[in-house]
């Protein structure tokens, strides 16, 4: 690998990680074998960050990426504790494999390269297959700084087959709301917005109504659980709150589950009175002004 083209900057993505104290060995260092691991979780996210949820997405081309050679090469050592980014980036596909290219910073130093190279086969039998063009398009797309999500603003007859599997897949399959809660006439009059991915994959959802005369309210924001902090929520908040925007709302409201509150507080919101119930999970209103 070419050292000079594997600087912090070269890598569109990285993941953050921090070493745990049972990845140190006798010496106080990261013990060696830990940064395929490492690069292991970086694979794992660069597919996150390209919305695209992995086992599904090779389930529906015919094929899987298997390991075919891994090198590493050392210059410095990471502790106890550090704080690491681990770039990763795909360098070149051929017909049937791809390079992907990784290095371990810790802030501007670089502590370790690496290369891996995967083969494209049949997931039965392992016998190599040409990668699919429209996904060494999306690769090569990324790494060029291609936008990974298409967002489509619409109604329920358009858009809803797909928001509804979100939706059922979110709210009644993983947090067990009961289906009669879920559904109600107001899909037919909302506004909708669904993120896709460049393979055309539905991945995130949400709909936006109007609460009182120029005040929007956003809810049933739901995100394909492999793809939650990749940006596709924030992508279908910010087309709801545009069409919001558009249409002379001067505010936005929501009903945020306990655990998003964080969410939209990056986005802008204010939290406004107490915590909530709503259908047996913690909620907190919370409200944006539109400029």
């Amino acid at each position: 690998m070419n050292p000079n083209m594997t600087q912090r900057q070269d890598f569109r993505f990285a993941e953050p990680l921090r070493v745990r104290w049972a990845e140190v060995d006798l010496q106080r260092i990261v013990f060696n074998g830990h940064y395929l691991m490492y690069f292991d979780t970086a694979v794992a996210g660069w597919w996150r960050a390209m919305a695209l949820p992995y086992e599904p997405t090779m389930h529906d081309l015919g094929g899987d990426f298997f390991v075919r050679k891994s090198t590493l090469e050392f210059e410095g050592s990471a502790r106890y504790d550090d704080q690491l980014e681990v770039g990763m980036r795909c360098a070149r596909i051929g017909n049937s494999s791809m390079l992907l290219q990784g290095a371990v910073f810790r802030g501007g130093q670089r502590l370790v390269t690496g290369e891996l190279v995967y083969v494209y086969a049949d997931s039965a039998t392992q016998r190599p297959l040409p990668v699919p063009a429209p996904l060494r398009e999306l690769f090569l797309g990324f790494e060029a700084g291609a936008p990974v999500l298409d967002v489509q603003v619409g109604h329920w007859d358009r858009l809803g087959p797909q928001a509804q599997a979100i939706r059922t897949a979110v709210f009644v399959q993983e947090q067990k709301i009961p289906a009669e809660l879920e559904w109600d006439a107001a899909d037919a009059t909302a506004v909708h917005a669904l993120a896709c991915n460049r393979l055309g994959r539905a991945v995130a959802t949400g709909r936006l109504l109007v609460h009182a005369p120029g005040v929007g309210k956003i809810g049933r924001m739901a995100v394909t659980s492999t793809l939650r902090g990749s940006g596709a929520g924030a992508a279908v908040l910010k087309a709801l709150i545009a069409a919001a925007r558009e249409r002379g709302d001067r505010e936005v409201m929501l009903h945020a589950q306990a655990s998003a509150v964080g969410f939209y507080l990056r986005q802008g919101f204010a939290p406004v009175g107490p915590a909530f119930e709503e259908a047996g999970i913690p909620h907190q209103e919370m409200a944006l002004t539109l400029a």
